[in-house]
């Protein structure tokens, strides 16, 4: 593997037609957001996969409020690891992170000092904290989502817009300072494991088990597949396209509009989710009714609903005999070490917050500035419902001020969403790392989360060709066979059929209906506590994270075994060639 993974193919003048960089100006606290610079080498860079589509102009606020914004200010409040935080270039469209380094000793000593201080009475009142935290997002989000945008003038589009995002950046400061300290608990423990010899791969089953919002809203949609399947619709749905499944609904009445009603009752509750994360390009439930309807359909394909009380019985059968296997070899001083740790992971809970806090921020949060955008770019008779995404914050409030003028942008946004295209079509063939990159790394949120272990720096090394057998981190036990389907983002993720094997970047939580259907999954990224690995434990289906190139290696249509407690997946047959030996 290359010391250096060159970034000179990023570095260039061109970027969104028309862009000037007064238009990326936010507050920041160490680092802003930025393009690839040479000396952006000397660090270590990695393509972020929870944004495999790209950035357009709008999108742009997440990097700034988000990426770079709250993690910066959650950095200030609790660092976790001893970083200011997380630093973002932007290669094209793309999105890579990295840390943002902190090289002063007398810095991360009083840093360290502070979390001392402030971390336990976190962990001892977070069931309080957070309940405040969701009651503050339910208050915002219900003024947003119902929201009435008929006869709003200009000015009063700008001004809600403006509200939209001042309520997207304080989620976004609400998900990273709880997440920091929480993560901050979470290290402890597997510092405290790693001393006391209990394997990596066992640590995060001894969180698994708990239930979570994103689990109840798959709940209603095999609800709603039950129902749909006593109503004797399955003809409807097997002959129909997701996108024509709606309207066929209705033009047939009796059954069909019962159960409509209740698919249109679901939506009011769980509708406002996005087919990825904080991503304004991305239409939420309510507004495209497609991926909910197209999942239910491949559902009425299984012969059996998913079992999710099964699931839940055999996880939490995983996890107590992961915890007295654990326990049973350690010194009696040991265990009440452990047990102490434990409990406060357990109650502190990161892997059950990380599904958790994404029905109310991940999925969510971006669509009120989403609705907004779209309402302005209707008043302002754009050519597409969604031009006005492709222009950058500061434009967008000079058209609705009255500063500006739409026909001044009209040529522009053209070009603009033809960039965008060029540069998610280029997703795929994007390099995985830039900069300098380590031999390994030691920080466990690396590790654990974005998945940068020994496997998937392996896997940089080579170019993946003729490679039939990956390695990477064994998320979820157990060995499945199927088909393989590979996708870059999750826009066409309710067309795979059941018993298909997932191969993809990473998920998120928009991913997790798929989980009911697949056989197993594999991803590029992540580790023991990315989404897919925790996912695949609460479902019971063999995942494995971290191989780096599966998305290039594997092809649509190969066979592919999964093995999830060894952590290895082979290539037994592709799409057009023989079984392998």
């Amino acid at each position: 593997m290359p010391d250096i993974y060159p970034v000179d193919e990023f570095l260039t003048e061109e970027w969104y037609p028309g862009f000037t960089p007064d238009l990326l100006e936010a507050p920041y606290l160490a680092e802003p957001v930025s393009r690839f610079t040479k000396s952006d080498e000397n660090r270590f860079w990695f393509l972020d996969f929870h944004w495999p589509r790209g950035m357009t102009p709008m999108g742009m606020l997440w990097p700034m409020d988000g990426y770079t914004w709250a993690t910066q200010h959650a950095a200030q409040l609790l660092p976790l690891p001893p970083s200011d935080g997380l630093a973002t270039r932007m290669a094209g469209t793309h999105i890579y992170g990295g840390e943002v380094p902190i090289d002063s000793a007398w810095n991360i000593g009083q840093r360290a000092l502070r979390m001392q201080q402030n971390l336990g009475p976190f962990l001892t009142n977070f069931d309080a904290i957070w309940a405040n935290k969701v009651a503050e997002l339910e208050a915002g989000l219900s003024y947003f989502e119902t929201f009435d945008f008929s006869g709003k003038s200009l000015a009063e589009l700008g001004r809600h817009l403006v509200d939209a995002r001042t309520f997207q950046k304080r989620a976004f400061e609400i998900h990273f300072e709880i997440m920091y300290p929480l993560l901050a608990n979470y290290v402890g423990f597997y510092g405290l494991c790693g001393q006391l010899g209990i394997e990596p791969s066992e640590i995060s089953k001894f969180l698994q088990g708990y239930d979570t919002k994103i689990l109840e809203t798959d709940r209603g949609l095999w609800t709603l597949t039950q129902q749909a399947r006593a109503a004797g619709l399955q003809a409807i749905f097997a002959a129909t396209e997701p996108e024509d499944l709606y309207d066929t609904l209705k033009r047939a009445g009796g059954a069909a509009g019962d159960w409509l009603a209740k698919f249109d009752a679901f939506l009011a509750v769980y509708g406002w989710r996005c087919e990825g994360i904080f991503d304004v390009m991305l239409a939420p439930w309510v507004e495209d009714n497609t991926s909910p309807l197209g999942t239910i359909r491949t559902f009425l394909l299984k012969d059996e609903d998913h079992d999710f009380e099964s699931s839940r019985r055999d996880s939490i059968a995983e996890r107590e005999a992961a915890i007295d296997a654990a326990r049973s070899k350690l010194s009696r001083e040991e265990v009440t070490a452990f047990d102490a740790a434990l409990a406060s992971c357990q109650k502190a809970n990161f892997a059950w917050w990380n599904d958790e806090h994404n029905y109310y921020i991940d999925l969510r949060v971006s669509i009120p500035v989403r609705r907004a955008c779209l309402a302005l770019g209707e008043a302002l008779g754009a050519d597409r419902k969604d031009d006005s995404l492709f222009l950058f914050w500061p434009e967008a409030i000079r058209v609705a001020r009255g500063d500006s003028k739409w026909a001044d942008y009209r040529g522009i946004v053209k070009d603009r969403r033809d960039y965008y295209e060029h540069w998610l079509a280029r997703r795929s063939k994007m390099p995985k790392v830039l900069g300098a990159v380590p031999d390994k790394v030691v920080d466990p949120i690396m590790i654990e989360i974005f998945g940068m272990h020994h496997h998937f720096f392996n896997a940089m090394k080579s170019d993946g060709s003729d490679q039939t057998t990956l390695t990477g981190v064994g998320a979820s036990t157990g060995l499945a066979r199927g088909v393989a389907r590979v996708l870059h983002s999750a826009g066409e993720l309710h067309r795979i059929q059941p018993g298909e094997i997932l191969v993809c970047e990473a998920t998120s939580p928009n991913w997790t209906p798929a989980f009911g259907k697949i056989a197993a999954c594999v991803c590029d990224g992540g580790g023991t506590l990315t989404h897919a690995s925790i996912i695949s434990r609460e479902y019971r289906i063999p995942c494995v994270v971290g191989v780096g190139l599966a998305t290039q290696v594997i092809s649509d249509g190969d066979i592919v075994e999964v093995d999830g407690s060894r952590g290895i997946v082979r290539v037994t047959k592709t799409a057009a060639s023989p079984v392998h030996a």
